[in-house]
């Protein structure tokens, strides 16, 4: 028997399988280390190749997601095509061919592994027997694993741009979004819309954790990309906390909820992905409330509440850098 190709065999198993059962049902652990690295390579390579090109940094996520299943299919065949190569005669050619080559092995446990079942190569009797149970065993366990992980990967990627939708639709810019609900006396119309979009958020903060692979989901258009519309979100609810006095605030339930729901979003990303900026990136501009008769509280008060909340916006700063983007822009001075 040949140690040195069992072991290596072994080894390559050992580690497709805990990188597929910690990427596809460990939810709290990430991705796992092969996945994870492979995530971090592929994104700086299309990064240092196309700087910010929407077009080419959109191709990040499908790219991934096939480089992903390939490797773990690679994996998965070749560790098992050394395992059946570390003995000689393990398998017997049943039409009486020439002497089983290393083509025929890898022939043998593909067919083996992807549950074919043709059979013009058979293994010999004994533990080879049990041990092509077991690669059979895993080729449909761990195919069936891949194909429900693609499928929910998919579902994640509609709902993440559902919610972007659904924030650009309010406005394009933090002010724009204040406006839009100001009746000229109070805020009316944010409780649902805002109850709708924490809800979608809550629920791309789960999908981030359970598949990592979504933050490489890159939009080529900005007003559908999750990132830059949290933002929009975020600057907007930033404005209604601390920007507009406390009689005039709508529900503080319902802003509260909201900006909860972007909290756990950031912190889930900020684990994962992002660094806080070095710098706070452009403040909102209270000037365009007060121009459609819209109260708010001095620049003074306003800034010294940013000030408060630099940590915060420094992680979001580094989350549009991170995505290739530019901070949203504020309406023309």
């Amino acid at each position: 028997m040949n140690v040195v190709y069992l072991a290596l065999g072994v080894a390559l198993l050992a580690t497709t399988v805990i990188d597929i059962v910690w990427t596809t049902l460990w939810v709290e652990g990430g991705a796992g280390p092969l996945t994870s690295r492979l995530m971090a390579w592929t994104w700086r390579t299309l990064r240092r190749i196309g700087g910010q090109n929407p077009r080419l940094l959109s191709l990040s996520g499908p790219l991934l997601f096939v480089l992903t299943l390939t490797i773990w299919i690679v994996l998965l065949w070749g560790g098992w095509t050394l395992v059946f190569a570390s003995a000689e005669n393990v398998l017997i050619d049943t039409l009486n061919r020439e002497s089983v080559s290393w083509s025929d092995r890898f022939y043998f446990t593909g067919y083996t592994v992807f549950t074919l079942g043709i059979g013009d190569f058979v293994p010999k009797t004994g533990r080879w027997q049990v041990v092509t149970i077991l690669a059979t065993g895993s080729g449909l366990l761990f195919v069936t694993l891949i194909v429900t992980y693609a499928l929910s990967v998919l579902e994640a990627v509609t709902q993440k741009r559902a919610f972007a939708s659904t924030v650009s639709a309010f406005g394009t810019h933090s002010e724009e979004l204040v406006r839009t609900s100001w009746t000229g006396e109070e805020f009316r119309g944010l409780e649902v819309p805002l109850n709708t979009v924490a809800t979608q958020l809550a629920t791309l903060t789960e999908n981030h954790k359970a598949y990592p692979i979504l933050h490489y989901f890159h939009s080529a258009r900005p007003d559908r990309s999750p990132i830059v519309e949290t933002v929009v979100l975020d600057e907007a609810l930033t404005l209604l906390r601390f920007g507009v006095p406390k009689r005039q605030r709508p529900n503080e339930i319902t802003v509260r909820n909201a900006r909860t729901s972007i909290e756990n979003y950031l912190e889930t990303l900020h684990e994962g992905f992002v660094e806080p900026a070095d710098s706070q990136p452009p403040p909102p501009n209270l000037r365009h409330l007060r121009e459609v008769g819209i109260p708010t509280m001095s620049d003074d008060e306003f800034e010294t509440e940013l000030d408060e909340l630099d940590t915060r916006r420094r992680i979001l700063y580094g989350l549009v850098e991170s995505d290739a983007r530019e901070w949203p822009s504020r309406e023309t001075d």
